[in-house]
C-alpha cells in the first residue's frame, strides 16, 4: 500500500497524462479514447489529444486510425478509439459486451441484415445512405439514428461483424473486419479465459486514468463485467503485482495504479503549464475522484435541456499546472473561434494564471485551425483582453 497526499497524487497523474509524446504514445499509454460526435471546437477525441500534444490539430487522428491503422473504432467506455493491437483481445466485448441498443434490431430484420453484408461484401465500404431501404426503425433506441439500415449497421459494428473503414464527418463506411484490421492482428488467438479477459480490461482501465477507485462510477467500468467480477480482478491483479493499492489524502480514499507507472512517482515537478481539458477526458472519467483529488466539481451539460444548464453546452475545463482555475463555452465558425462565456474558479484569476491564458489560447487556435478569437458578453474584460494577445 502506497500513502499519497492530494498533492502528491496531483503531481502523479500531471505526470502521467501530459508528459509529452506523439499520437501513438498517447494511444500506447492510456488505451482508449472517447468518441463523441460533437464537434463545436473539434470532437471529444481531437480535445484528449491535444491537451497532450503540442502540434496536434483537429482530425490528426483518422491518419492514425484510417490510414495507418493502428486505431480502430470499437465499444469499449462506450464508443472509443483504441489500439489495433488489441482486436484479438477485445473478443469478448464484442461476444458478449456489446451495448443494449442493439439486441432486438437484429432479431427483428434478419432479412435486413443479410442484405447489407452482402452488399459490403460486394461493393467494399458503405455507409448507411448507400442502402436503398430508408424504413424508419421502430421507436425507442434511436441513439444510432432513425432508419432500421443505420441501427443494423452499429449493431454489426458493436458486434464486430462490421468495423469502420473511415469516416465522412460523423458518417461511419463500414467494411468487414477482415479487410481493415491488419492480419497481424485479426489472426491472433482471441483471450479465450474469462477471468484472463477480466484482468486484462480491468488493467486497462487503470491505464486509461492514471489510478481509478474501486467504487467509480459503473460508467467507466462498461464491458469489465459485474461488481464480483470486477473486484476479483483488481485482487488478482494485486496479488500478481500489476497493481499497486494506493490511499490518496486525510480521508485515506483507496485508489489502485498500475506497477508499472509507480517510477513517475518520483518524477520532478513540471513548470506550471495551462490546458484545456476534454469533456470527456480520461483524467476526469470519474468524477467523485476529480473533487476528492482536485477539489473541481465538473458536469458536462451539452445533452441538458437548455433550461436545465447551470454552465453552458460545451464547457471545458481549464487546467494550470496541477488545479484547475476555470472553464468556458466557446465554438469554432468559420475561422473564428467564439468564446461565449468564461469562468475563473475563484471569481478573478491570480496573475500568473492569467499570464499564462494567451499562450494556451493561441495553442488552441493554432489546433482549431481558427485565425482569430471573438469574445461573447459572457466573457470579463481582463479575460477578454488576455485571449486577445493570443492572435
Amino acid at each position: 500500500m502506497i500513502s499519497l497526499s492530494t498533492m502528491e497524487a496531483r503531481r502523479f497523474l500531471l505526470a502521467y497524462h501530459f508528459s509529452p509524446g506523439t499520437i501513438g504514445e498517447v494511444f500506447e499509454r492510456l488505451g482508449t479514447v472517447q468518441y463523441d460526435p460533437l464537434n463545436p471546437v473539434g470532437r471529444n477525441s481531437d480535445l484528449v489529444l491535444q491537451a497532450r500534444i503540442s502540434d496536434y490539430r483537429v482530425d490528426d487522428w483518422q491518419q492514425y486510425a484510417y490510414r495507418q491503422r493502428l486505431a480502430y473504432d470499437a465499444w469499449d467506455k462506450q464508443a472509443c478509439l483504441v489500439p489495433t493491437s488489441t482486436w484479438a483481445e477485445r473478443a469478448l466485448i464484442r461476444e458478449r459486451y456489446h451495448p443494449w441498443h442493439d439486441r432486438d434490431i437484429l432479431d427483428a430484420f434478419p432479412d435486413l441484415m443479410a442484405v447489407a453484408l452482402r452488399e459490403i461484401d460486394v461493393r467494399g465500404p458503405l455507409c448507411s445512405l448507400d442502402f436503398a431501404d430508408r424504413t424508419r426503425a421502430p421507436e425507442g433506441h434511436s441513439w444510432y439514428g432513425p432508419t432500421r439500415i443505420k441501427r443494423i449497421l452499429r449493431a454489426l459494428w458493436a458486434r464486430g461483424v462490421l468495423v469502420t473503414h473511415h469516416r465522412d464527418g460523423v458518417r461511419h463506411y463500414y467494411d468487414r473486419p477482415e479487410r481493415v484490421i491488419p492480419g497481424e492482428h485479426f489472426c491472433r488467438e482471441p483471450l479465450l479465459d474469462e477471468s484472463a479477459y477480466h484482468r486484462w480490461i480491468v488493467l486497462q482501465r487503470h491505464r486509461a486514468t492514471g489510478f481509478m477507485r474501486p467504487r467509480a462510477d459503473l460508467a467507466i467500468w462498461s464491458v469489465c463485467g459485474d461488481a464480483p467480477t470486477r473486484a476479483n480482478a483488481i485482487a488478482a491483479l494485486v496479488r500478481d503485482g500489476e497493481l499497486i493499492p494506493v490511499e490518496v489524502g486525510e480521508r485515506k480514499s483507496l485508489f489502485h495504479m498500475p506497477a508499472e507507472s509507480e517510477p513517475l512517482l518520483n518524477a520532478p515537478p513540471a513548470a506550471p503549464v495551462m490546458r484545456f481539458l476534454a469533456p470527456l477526458d480520461n483524467l476526469i472519467w470519474d468524477r467523485n475522484a476529480l473533487r476528492d483529488v482536485f477539489g473541481f466539481d465538473y458536469v458536462w451539460e451539452v445533452y441538458k435541456r437548455s433550461p436545465d444548464r447551470v454552465w453552458g453546452y460545451y464547457v471545458l475545463p481549464v487546467m494550470f499546472g496541477d488545479r484547475f482555475v476555470g472553464r468556458f463555452d466557446s465554438r469554432v465558425e468559420n475561422g473564428v473561434w467564439m468564446v461565449t462565456r468564461w469562468w475563473w474558479e475563484d471569481g478573478e484569476p491570480q496573475a500568473d494564471v492569467l499570464h499564462a491564458l494567451p499562450d494556451a489560447a493561441s495553442r488552441f487556435l493554432f489546433y482549431l485551425g481558427a485565425t482569430t478569437i471573438g469574445a461573447g458578453e459572457g466573457v470579463d474584460a481582463i479575460t477578454r483582453e488576455a485571449l486577445r494577445l493570443a492572435e
